[in-house]
């Protein structure tokens, strides 16, 4: 029988090693747990793994940014929900959006997933991407990103932790980078000198690099 990939698919065992973040992870500020994603392992049931390397942080009511700033809607729910789920959107009429949710239930606040670079399952990605020629241009952008992986608005709400839509994100030992590259977020028209964009430097899946990034620690 074959595996379900869908939003009702179980997660039996992982396509690679490694161990899902627990639920205390995400429990944190979206500025915090970000970066923090750099260089997990974004993984559905069926084989498709790839490694984070872009990321963006929202944070609630106090970003004008935030899809959650003027508060709860049908739309965002999820966002203001136990953290570890995905908020999954659609914009642009054409994409949709996977977002983390991070912190405390009713903050509002996640992190967008903005590109990742394919490690396994790439040949049930391209059939999703008519348009990448290369594996580089498989998940470099959050609607790629989403394409590539299947995710939609049945994929809004799924629980990373336990892995209860087929999908997760797994720690397999490789830390994030210690000068990750910071800068503005982008495709956006407020709050749009906030520094809450990280990605790996020099890596070839990153969407874009602005012209203002500049070289940060993580946090502490």
């Amino acid at each position: 029988m074959p595996k379900k990939t869908g939003p009702d698919a179980t997660f039996a065992a992982p396509p690679v090693d490694g161990t899902r973040l627990p639920r205390a992870f995400y429990q944190r500020a979206s500025t915090v747990v970000a970066p923090e994603l750099l260089n997990k392992l974004l993984v559905r049931n069926d084989g498709r793994v790839a490694r984070i390397v872009e990321v963006e942080a929202y944070a609630g009511s106090e970003d004008p940014a935030a899809h959650s700033w003027r508060g709860m809607t049908a739309r965002n729910a999820s966002m203001f929900g136990e953290a570890g789920h995905l908020y999954v959107y659609f914009t642009y009429g054409m994409h949709w959006g996977s977002n983390v949710v991070c912190g405390d239930v009713g903050e509002g606040i996640a992190v967008l997933l903005r590109a990742a670079a394919p490690v396994a399952g790439q040949e049930l990605m391209y059939p999703l991407r008519p348009a990448a020629r290369r594996d580089h241009d498989l998940a470099s952008g959050p609607g790629k990103l989403s394409q590539a992986f299947g995710l939609d608005r049945r994929f809004d709400g799924a629980d990373l932790v336990s892995a209860s839509h087929g999908i997760t994100i797994l720690d397999d030992g490789m830390p994030p980078p210690d000068d990750p590259v910071v800068g503005p977020r982008i495709g956006i028209t407020r709050a749009v000198d906030f520094p809450w964009r990280w990605h790996v430097r020099d890596h070839r899946h990153v969407s874009v690099r602005p012209p203002r990034a500049a070289t940060r620690k993580r946090p502490a």
